[in-house]
Formats: C-alpha cells, sequence, structure tokens
C-alpha cells in the first residue's frame, strides 16, 4: 500500500496548479480510502480556478470523480447506500459532500446542509483530512460519504460526472415532481442540461423543450431526448411561440433552469402554466438579482424550488439511470479530452480555452 499520493494543488486565482505530494493518513471508523481512476473538470472548478467564487486555499479541487477502494477501516462492514457490502476493489462514486446524519438539516432531508458538511473539492488542505478532492492520485473519504458501486457497463469517463451533473438533476426532477405525459423546458444545454434533457424523455415527458444561446449545443441536446431545440440567443419569440403552440398557450409544466443566467429565469418564469413549477439549480455563482412579482406568483399559484447538491438517494438514482441508458444517449461524447494528473494545469487551461461540457483527469489506470 502506498505512504504517499500526489495530487494537483490549486493556490489561488492566477496561480498554475502545482504538483505536491502528501502522507495517506491512518483510516479513522466509517472512513474509505480510494484510489482516484478518473476526475472531470465540472463547471464550478473552473470558476473557482477562475476565481469567480471563493474557496479556501490551498485545496485540492475537483468533486466529480469515481474510482477504487484501496483501503477500508479494520474490522469494519462497510456498506454502500443500497446495502450492499463494499470490498477492497470495488469500483465506486461517492456524494459530493459527507454529512453527519444528526443534526437539524439532516433530519429533515436536506443532508446537502448538513451543519458539519464536508465537500470534496472544497475543502482546506490540513493535516487530518488533506486528500479530499478528485485531482490526486487518492481520495480519502470522511465518515458519513454515501457510496454507490458502478455497473461494469458503465466507462469511467460516463460514470465519473455522476455524483455532480447526473445525482443533482436527478435531485431537480424529484424536487420538481416528476414530468410524466409533461410539458417540460430545459434552460442550458451543458452537462446539466443534457442530463436533464436526457432523463426527463426517459421519464415519460410528453416534450422536452430544451434552449441555450449555443447552436451546437442545442443540436447535441437533440440526440439526448430532445423534442425541440430552439436557439434563444437573439430573443425568446421562437420559444414563446414553440410553447405556445404545444401547450394551446397555457404554458410548460415543469422548467428548469441550469444556466444560472438572470436573463434566463425571468424567460423561464414567464413560460410557467397556471400552477406550473420552477427548478432553480444553475444559480451557483454571484449574478445580479431579477424582479420577481409575488402577486404574480400568488395569482398564477407558482412553484420554485432551488436545488444545491442532492440527497444520496439522488446519487443511486444517476447511477441506476446511466447504467440503463448508457447506450441511448452519447455520453462518453461529453467528454472531450483526457490528461494525466501531471498536466493539470493544461487540463483546465483546455477546458478555459475549449470550453467542452467536461475534461477528465486520469491519475490512476483501471485495471
Amino acid at each position: 500500500m502506498a505512504k504517499q499520493a500526489l495530487a494537483a494543488v490549486f493556490l489561488g486565482k492566477g496561480k498554475p496548479l502545482e504538483i505536491q505530494s502528501f502522507d495517506i493518513p491512518e483510516l479513522r471508523a466509517g472512513e474509505l480510502l480510494v484510489r482516484v481512476i478518473c476526475c472531470t473538470v465540472c463547471g464550478s472548478d473552473l470558476h473557482t480556478y477562475e476565481g469567480r467564487r471563493s474557496s479556501p486555499t490551498p485545496t485540492i479541487l475537483g468533486h466529480e470523480i469515481m474510482g477504487r477502494i484501496a483501503a477500508l477501516p479494520e474490522g469494519e462492514n462497510v456498506a454502500d447506500v443500497e446495502g450492499r457490502p463494499l470490498k477492497i476493489g470495488d469500483r465506486i462514486t461517492w456524494s459530493i459532500a459527507a454529512n453527519c446524519g444528526d443534526c437539524f438539516y439532516c433530519g429533515h432531508d436536506l443532508p446537502a446542509k448538513c451543519d458539519s458538511l464536508f465537500k470534496y473539492g472544497h475543502e482546506a488542505i490540513d493535516s487530518i483530512h488533506p486528500l479530499s478532492g478528485g485531482l490526486a492520485e487518492f481520495c480519502h473519504l470522511a465518515a458519513g460519504t454515501a457510496v454507490v458501486q458502478i455497473p461494469k457497463v458503465l466507462s469511467d469517463v460516463v460514470a465519473s460526472p455522476a455524483n455532480c451533473a447526473t445525482a443533482t438533476v436527478a435531485a431537480a426532477l424529484r424536487v420538481g415532481g416528476g414530468c410524466t405525459g409533461e410539458v417540460v423546458l430545459i434552460q442550458g444545454a451543458g452537462m446539466l442540461g443534457l442530463s436533464a434533457t436526457a432523463m426527463a424523455a426517459t421519464l415519460g415527458a410528453a416534450e422536452v423543450i430544451v434552449c441555450d444561446v449555443d447552436n451546437d449545443r442545442l443540436e447535441q441536446a437533440s440526440r439526448f431526448g430532445a423534442s425541440q431545440a430552439i436557439c434563444v440567443a437573439d430573443g425568446t419569440d421562437a420559444l414563446n411561440e414553440t410553447i405556445g403552440r404545444l401547450t394551446a398557450g397555457r404554458g410548460v409544466d415543469l422548467a428548469i433552469e441550469l444556466s444560472g443566467s438572470p436573463a434566463s429565469i425571468a424567460s423561464g418564469l414567464a413560460e410557467l402554466r397556471i400552477g406550473g413549477r420552477y427548478v432553480l439549480v444553475g444559480s451557483v455563482f454571484p449574478s445580479p438579482d431579477i424582479p420577481i412579482s409575488a402577486e404574480w406568483i400568488v395569482r398564477r399559484w407558482l412553484n420554485i424550488h432551488g436545488v444545491h447538491n442532492y440527497a444520496p438517494r439522488d446519487l443511486a438514482t444517476a447511477i441506476a439511470f446511466l447504467g440503463n441508458t448508457h447506450q441511448k444517449y452519447p455520453f462518453s461524447e461529453l467528454v472531450a479530452a483526457s490528461f494525466p494528473l501531471a498536466e493539470a494545469e493544461a487540463a483546465f487551461q483546455y477546458a478555459i480555452e475549449k470550453r467542452p461540457h467536461r475534461v477528465a483527469l486520469l491519475p490512476a489506470t483501471d485495471e
């Protein structure tokens, strides 16, 4: 068993990622050690790297992670979220954050807002838990981390984004009340938007309308189950007309906003039918507020929800969804390039310059 692990360390805005070595800590009760096989670079990683959101430093970025169990706590029987026993060598992913299970928010089904939340890829490096991000050879899982085994049919690059993008989408659709037989609007055709498109189509939505400002991404949306793909770069007239035609002027049953754009949010609110549901997901970075009429919300019986991260059951839903649909939808194509850990800085520069849905870091080779 290795005694040390390399990691790409984020030191702050404008500073290149630096490869450093860390001692691998001894496991305490409830903890796991995982050899990281793949970590995809999420948009929020880029927001942190470029200074659009704050993060403690030094830190190890990366939270879309999967790997193989390298060590288990001695004398403990450990299971995944579905009760299946875990053993060394199992291929797994895990929740974006660990939670205590006992605080007020855990008790109110909001584990993602736990009073003592430990969030992967977002924690400062310290002597107790130095390896908490995916840009490293090993990741040290804290007690209270929900683990899900990955089926053999899923490739590393398809499975890796599940514990952020796909699980968040699963939470958004759960909180939004499902969509079977309904007209759904997906705002934004990035990684989350395409995942939401495919999941809504799989759940039996009558129409999945996707809008974005990028025609290339809209073309992809059609391959992920969109029944309508509409460019809103020059305004929302075409979107308004399409929704009006498909809903007899009522508006959509459910809208999910994944871009974080204030203009997109204002548009989405206007597209809801009376009694419609709106789930906001993309607003995870500072942006201008938008004016909302409380009277309009009341008179139209609107339901507006925010979703930030997810519950463990959403991660299980995400992995099951990918396992069932990975051959139907081209998820593997969304990872444009792969880099070894030693080239982490090059990977981030590539992601910034090319703006693909995802790039992957491969700290270890899966055998």
